[in-house]
């Protein structure tokens, strides 16, 4: 799933959570953050909600394209490990 919107923050957190849901349980397994720009925190909680979806549907997920800004955040919240990441500039990996 390619991120559409240039934003995740407070004000459509709620919104892009409810579709990357939406999406794990259609069957998506990698979400490209690349078209981010602009991030706060819950960016962080969305992702968080989006692994602990796929850990309870027995599968995994991939972040890639990930901007420097929300790699910070992941990083200030000590979550690194807990997300497979791929930033942004990055040679897809798998």
């Amino acid at each position: 799933m390619i991120l559409s919107d240039q934003e995740l923050n407070l004000h459509n957190a709620v919104i892009v959570s409810e579709v990357g849901l939406q999406a794990i349980h259609a069957g998506t397994d990698q979400f490209d953050m690349s078209p981010l720009q602009t991030v706060d925190s819950s960016a962080v909680a969305v992702m968080l909600a989006w692994q602990r979806q796929a850990q309870a549907l027995n599968r995994r997920v991939q972040f890639i394209g990930v901007p420097a800004s929300l790699l910070s955040l992941i990083s200030l919240y000590g979550l690194t490990e807990f997300f497979h990441l791929i930033p942004a500039n990055t040679p897809e990996r798998h």
